[in-house]
């Protein structure tokens, strides 16, 4: 009698799930074939991604090739097309190499270029602050002490990555231009910095020697 009892049961049990099956196979169908869909395309797109970053990557060595046999302007050009072209991960890198590059034969228009980096907040700061350093760097030797002051001194602010940098182009320029009073300030800061490096310390040290030098002079 158990039997009996427990094919009735299975039997119910199957029409209760062809009925179901009749009123939304559809729906199961088309969640199948998202599903399917839906993992084909993310493996299309990692393959378009992979490839997008392999020719970026081969763009940029080559675009390097030409900077280190001395080929600034073919650099420059090769850099600006990387930066125009490739993944976000090479745009700013590239940008930054095509200025460099660019510095070599035309320093203005290098200061131009790394001012540009420096202006654009979607870069994000770290990169933002490099390139200001960068183009603080070409006109360490040529600018006004105010104009550098104007560029670096936020960079030089307690907790900006290179802050021991820049510190050391301001009061760089600053005894450069026979201004004593702020290189000392400068030299301070960097003296006062526990995180400053060694080697910054052990070239602020010369330069302090020379400040003192002009000072008895």
């Amino acid at each position: 009698m158990a039997d009996i009892f427990n094919e009735v049961d299975e039997e119910v049990r199957r029409e209760q799930l062809k009925k179901l099956w009749d009123r939304y196979s559809i729906y199961i169908v088309a969640l199948a074939f998202l599903i399917i869909a839906g993992i084909g395309g993310w493996r299309g797109y990692e393959y378009y991604v992979g490839k997008q970053a392999a020719a970026a990557g081969s763009a940029f060595e080559a675009a390097v090739t030409l900077s280190e046999q001395g080929k600034y302007p073919e650099a420059e050009a090769a850099f600006a097309k990387v930066a125009a072209e490739a993944p976000s991960g090479y745009k700013v890198l590239a940008r930054m190499r095509a200025a460099a590059a660019l510095a070599q034969t035309k320093p203005a228009d290098g200061v131009k270029a790394y001012d540009a980096i420096a202006a654009d907040t979607s870069v994000g700061q770290t990169w933002q602050d490099l390139a200001g350093l960068r183009a603080g760097l070409l006109l360490v030797d040529s600018a006004p002490l105010a104009d550098l002051r104007r560029r670096l001194d936020p960079l030089s602010e307690p907790g900006r990555t290179f802050r021991h940098t820049a510190r050391e182009l301001l009061a760089m320029s600053a005894w450069r231009n026979h201004d004593v009073a702020t290189a000392r300030r400068y030299v301070d800061m960097i003296a006062a910095d526990g995180e400053t490096p060694p080697g910054a310390r052990a070239r602020i040290d010369v330069l302090s020697t020379l400040i003192g030098n002009d000072s008895k002079s």
